[in-house]
């Protein structure tokens, strides 16, 4: 695994930083391309849905970890 990679992104309109590891990055991007979203907006739905005190690069590495286990459950 790459070491973390700090990205600026804005949500609600306030600007902050994230360091995901590119791994963490690459997945999601593509789950944001699929569903025709950006990343901040992508980023902000994954902010919104935090319910734990957890950060938010745990709650982005969560998010994508979960969207992969979900696809190879339904992949058979």
């Amino acid at each position: 695994m790459s070491r973390p990679r700090k990205h600026s992104l804005t949500l609600h309109g306030h600007r902050t930083s994230v360091s995901l590891e590119d791994e963490f990055w690459t997945g999601l991007r593509e789950i944001a391309a699929g569903r025709g979203l950006g990343i901040n907006e992508i980023v902000t739905e994954i902010d919104d849905a935090r319910v734990t005190e957890s950060g938010l690069a745990t709650a982005i590495r969560l998010a994508v970890l979960r969207h992969y286990r979900a696809r190879a459950g339904s992949a058979g």
